[in-house]
Order: C-alpha cells, then structure tokens, then sequence
C-alpha cells in the first residue's frame, strides 16, 4: 500500500469527492466542488463535517450517499424532488446496506418483477375462470 493514498475510512475533501465522481469541468479540468455544495443544501442526508474555514469533509457514508443521489439523477434521469421522495421513502435499512446489497444497483431487472406479477394476475385468472 503506498503511503500518499487515503483509506476508504478517512474523510475527503470536497475536491477529492469531485474528482472520485468524476465530476470535473471538461474545460478547466477543475473539480465541480459547486455541483456537491449545491447536493448538499437538496438533500438533508448529506452532511459533511465543516471544519475551520468552512472546509468540508465527507465521510465514507457521505459518499456513498453522494454517489447513490448522483446514480439517481445522472443515470436514471431522476429530478432533485425526485430524488427527495426516493430518500425520504427508503426502507428502514440505511443507504449503505441498500446499496452494498444491491437494492439500488441499476441493473436491477424490472422486466422479470412485471412478469412475475403477470404470471401471478394469470394464475388467478384461471382460478376465476375454474369457479363459473
């Protein structure tokens, strides 16, 4: 192990979270800190410990909150009240159980839950129709 680089248990910089994210300007190759800042007032469950000089400093369960919001707005195309109502709905579980889990893991098929249901709405059709 190299002796520059954090553990997953030690506190990141915003800049650090940006660049983890990849949340960086095409242009200036700056770390888009304002995007996280701007996460942080949307969303109560993220809450970085703020340290001398307003500097934040995020968890590994700030992250992995950071990273979920970010999988529900950027790839499932979820707006900021959208996001709030996913959050706010959750299970009683916590986010990283969820989400190691794979509760929340994009390519969940909803397709085999559809058909599940389906053959289930058949079944009872079928009953229905043995009952005339």
């Amino acid at each position: 192990m190299s002796g520059d680089k954090k553990s997953d248990e030690a506190y990141k910089t915003i800049s650090e979270v940006a660049k983890e994210l990849n949340l960086i300007d095409k242009k200036t190759g700056t770390p888009q800190t304002h995007t996280l800042r701007y996460w942080e007032s949307q969303f109560k469950e993220i809450n970085p410990k703020i340290l001398t000089g307003n500097r934040r400093h995020y968890s590994k369960e700030n992250f992995n909150t950071i990273k979920y919001i970010m999988h529900l707005l950027k790839d499932k195309g979820l707006t900021i009240k959208g996001v709030q109502k996913v959050l706010k709905n959750k299970s009683s579980d916590s986010l990283d159980e969820n989400i190691s889990s794979g509760i929340f893991n994009k390519n969940l098929n909803v397709t085999n839950v559809i058909k599940n249901k389906l053959k289930n709405i058949s079944k009872k059709l079928v009953e229905l129709k043995k009952i005339k």
